[in-house]
């Protein structure tokens, strides 16, 4: 018996861009939680994150019945903008076809907060996208890692720091999340993800 393959699905039109510090020394760091939840999103896609293209680890999905880019940028944070600059020139796309999820020390760990545009809110990979982009008008999944101990604790050791034993499940849970919205996003469906997982 043989089975037809699924029709393709032709050029790439949405792409997903998790934040993140590429190497092992950044691993599991909470600057890295945009990278997480790509993790999560390509395994429930059943897809491996490990094609090098545009400064970033890539892989294709199917998601919602649209051909996605899932991107990890290897730029350092504060360089991501490139690499999304290269996919959005590359593939014709404008802005509100990225989503970018990355990390927010103002929320709590465990929780997600998805926005439709707006500012940078002080996280510099979002800066560098919205400046070498030209626009502000990405959609994101902003994930909790906590605030800082004290408000004199260093912001970059406290970004590069990790999670702790008591805070790991909580922080797969906001990945696994984050997935799930980003799912909806891709779908069009930006307020049903609102409602369902902003916090």
């Amino acid at each position: 018996m043989f089975f037809r393959k699924s029709a393709p699905l032709g050029a790439v039109n949405f792409l997903i861009v998790g934040l993140g510090n590429p190497g092992k020394k950044y691993e599991g760091t909470r600057h890295n939680a945009g990278f997480m939840a790509v993790e999560a999103l390509a395994e429930k896609a059943r897809v491996r994150v490990n094609r090098v293209k545009f400064k970033s680890l890539c892989a294709e999905a199917e998601i919602a019945g649209k051909k996605v880019l899932l991107m990890m940028p290897q730029t350092m944070m504060n360089n991501s903008g490139e690499a999304v600059r290269e996919a959005l020139q590359f593939y014709k796309l404008p802005p509100e076809n990225c989503l970018v999820i990355c990390d927010d020390i103002s929320l709590d760990v465990g929780t997600i907060r998805i926005r439709r545009k707006g500012s940078d809110g002080g996280q510099r990979g979002m800066r560098s996208i919205i400046t070498l982009c030209g626009s502000d008008q990405f959609p994101r999944i902003k994930v909790g890692v906590g605030q800082k101990p004290h408000p004199e604790y260093d912001l970059a050791a406290w970004v590069l720091s990790r999670f702790t034993k008591e805070e790991a499940p909580h922080v797969l849970s906001a990945a696994k999340n984050a997935a799930e919205a980003a799912e909806m996003i891709v779908a069009d469906n930006i307020d049903g993800a609102m409602n369902a997982f902003s916090r």
